[in-house]
């Protein structure tokens, strides 16, 4: 917890005691028929604690609630949000003249220009930038290969019902909901139980079904709606089962995620990159989670859009060539050392924190440093971006690192993007289950004598002691890098046993001496086969463009002061329409001029929009500010035009000839704004906003 709200709810505590107490003071010198000085200085005395502790209760509040930066509370700030995206037809609720479906939305035109936009900037930052190789795979996934990827066992949430309605709810959203409103919005807890509450927050994904909902029933916690009791948590999984064809024998399921089809396609890519790595393959596309209660807007929905990169690299050179132009980056990280003592993300230098051993390697580094770029050159603010690290109980047991690129909204933190070291799980789970090697090779230029590692699992004793569990527990067991290998062989040679954690059991089992072999053999070989690990960035993109539009919402007063006009700051590289082209006055002259730039426009590529409408410019300014659009032409003579910037509202002049490359240039980015103003003669007209 930060010290200064424990402070503060310290602080309200012994205010409300002293206010207690100086009120059973005016009360005995009431009772005593005290003097009506000492008694109007008493009550004096109790105002004064009072405001005092009105003042200390508005401190906590806006420590535990209301925007970043902002008076205005989270909920006010957020409807304003929605309100403006609804109104302007950034996105709106499918199939609305039925009354909608939770968790599912429809992007508007502007909406749809904005995706479009960040899409094309992730294709150009990853996928040009790095090489990668894209690729476009179905929707429908057979059940084999989820199967094969732990999704048709693990990919779950616990559930809860009410007992007398059967509505279901996500068990720890439930619990997670309560903690955040007592912390929020009951200012007399104490700050131990905001501890405690805060304590359950940190480890609500580790919470078993049992501990969930002992949680549950500790704090009484009830059906949202109708306040009705609830079942005890039971798994549910999330995804949209079909089947493959008219006779149902073929079991699918809608994908989850994307990454599976370019595991699967590992061997065709491995060689059409020419047997070489590291290579990275890339892939946009819908994924679909049948979620169980969903909220929070385009935050959560059950089909939405990821943008996926699985970087292929061998597992014992995780260097990256262009590691040394992000080394030097320093923005918010939050290693788990610092989450499990309760302080806050810091600054931290990235190559910093790769040397030190915080970030597992350069590779990782490298994408967590180019997210970082990608995100704050949308327009994400990068004081309100965090790269936080995933706690030991986070992360799988195969898994040699993870972080999140965390974006703060008026919902709070956001995991936004995902950049894993998967290791080799994947692609070994792929080879086990369809027999295909899915490895790659390094050729020696004489024959090496290697010390190979061997893993001989001994599947009749693990069958006996296990039974039907017995193939999680040979995967996990065959898992082991070289470390956990030798550790358990030394532990079986001294002790007999070991206790080893089957991440896909969820649970600790017992592995005696006799259940498995582990072994260093010498050979000679020619070349080096193995299994590459990769390297994941997973991009939920509905959710950075959300995070975008509050980061990029803001209100300003009109011109008059009698009313507040809603703008969004976005940057030209993500603005659904780049400028506006508007004739000052209904003039046929104007309108014509409008035209002949309109087409210049599109010639240059750049998505406009043209107004004749007879509606002030004052009015029209305010419209378009309300998209986000960031500059306006507005035609006011025949040979030359002014140009509006959004935010500063400044504009310069220029030729009717010129429109169009300065606008191009600005838009593209080769140009600032600043640049365009030094360099174009100043426009001033204090009508035009009015």
């Amino acid at each position: 917890m930060a010290a200064s709200e424990d402070s503060l709810r310290r602080a309200l505590v012994e205010k409300q005691s002293t206010i207690e107490s100086q009120g059973n003071a005016v009360r005995a010198l009431k009772a005593s028929n005290a003097d009506k000085k000492a008694v109007d200085e008493a009550i004096e005395k109790l105002n004064a604690l009072k405001l005092e502790k009105s003042s200390i209760e508005k401190q906590l509040q806006a420590s535990v609630g209301g925007n970043p930066g902002s008076s205005v509370s989270k909920e006010a700030f957020r409807q304003a949000v929605v309100n403006t995206l609804v109104g302007r037809l950034f996105f709106i609720p499918s199939f609305k003249i039925y009354g909608g479906v939770a968790g599912l939305y429809d992007y508007g035109p502007p909406g749809c220009a904005v995706k479009s936009n960040v899409l094309a900037f992730w294709r150009q930052h990853f996928v040009l930038e790095e090489n990668m190789l894209e690729v476009d795979c179905p929707c429908v996934t057979p059940e084999v290969v989820l199967k094969a990827s732990g999704h048709v066992d693990k990919f779950t949430d616990l559930m809860v019902k009410d007992e007398k309605t059967g509505t279901c709810y996500r068990a720890d959203h439930l619990l997670k909901d309560f903690c955040n409103e007592k912390i929020q919005k009951d200012l007399s807890i104490s700050a131990e139980k905001a501890a405690e509450l805060k304590h359950i927050l940190a480890v609500l994904d580790d919470l078993s079904a049992e501990e969930l909902g002992a949680k549950i029933k500790e704090y009484g916690i009830t059906a949202p709606d109708t306040r009705n009791p609830l079942s005890d948590p039971y798994p549910f999984n999330l995804m949209f089962q079909t089947s493959i064809g008219p006779s149902g024998l073929s079991p699918g399921y809608m994908r989850p995620e994307t990454a599976q089809g370019i595991f699967v396609n590992f061997k065709d890519l491995y060689y059409y990159n020419g047997n070489k790595l590291p290579f990275a393959a890339a892939q946009i596309g819908q994924a679909f989670r049948n979620e169980i209660s969903p909220r929070q807007g385009l935050l959560r929905v059950r089909e939405f859009t990821l943008a996926e990169i699985e970087h292929f690299v061998d597992p014992d050179d995780k260097s990256h060539p262009k590691y040394s132009e992000v080394a030097d980056l320093e923005f918010l990280m939050f290693p788990r050392e610092q989450q499990i003592s309760g302080q806050s993300a810091k600054k931290t230098c990235l190559g910093e924190a790769v040397s030190k051993g915080i970030v597992n390697n350069e590779t990782l580094g490298y994408f967590i440093g180019r997210v970082y770029l990608f995100l704050t050159r949308l327009g994400i603010d990068k004081d309100r971006l965090r790269f936080r690290q995933h706690l030991a109980n986070e992360m799988a047991h195969y898994a040699a690192d993870c972080w999140d690129a965390e974006i703060e909204s008026s919902y709070g933190w956001i995991e936004c993007v995902g950049i894993a070291d998967r290791s080799a799980y994947d692609l070994r789970a792929h080879m086990d289950k369809s027999g295909v090697p899915l490895v790659a090779h390094e050729k020696f230029s004489e024959p090496k004598e290697v010390e190979k590692l061997v893993i001989t699992p001994v599947k009749k004793e693990l069958g006996l002691s296990f039974k039907g569990n017995q193939k999680k527990v040979v995967e996990a067991l065959e898992a082991m890098n070289e470390k956990e290998a030798m550790d358990m062989k030394s532990s079986l040679e001294t002790k007999g046993e070991v206790e080893f954690h089957v991440c896909t059991l969820g649970e600790t089992v017992t592995i005696k001496k006799s259940m498995v072999s582990i072994s260093k053999e010498k050979k000679k070989e020619h070349q080096r086969t193995f299994t590459p690990s990769v390297i994941e960035p997973s991009f939920g993109i509905g959710r950075i463009i959300y995070c975008l539009y509050e980061h990029s919402f803001y209100l300003r007063s009109s011109k008059t002061g009698d009313e507040h006009l809603n703008v969004f700051r976005f940057p030209p590289l993500v603005a659904p329409i780049k400028c506006t082209v508007f004739p000052l006055v209904q003039n046929q002259l104007y309108e014509d001029v409008a035209k002949i730039i309109s087409k210049s426009l599109t010639a240059a590529g750049i998505s406009h929009k043209i107004d004749i409408t007879g509606t002030s410019i004052g009015k029209r300014y305010a419209r378009t500010d309300e998209l986000g659009v960031p500059f306006a032409i507005t035609v006011d003579s025949a040979a030359s035009v002014t140009i509006r910037e959004r935010d500063s509202k400044d504009q310069i002049r220029v030729n009717v000839e010129e429109a169009a490359t300065v606008m191009k240039s600005v838009t593209d980015g080769n140009t600032t704004w600043a640049d365009a103003w030094a360099n174009f003669p100043h426009h001033s007209s204090g009508s035009a906003e009015e």
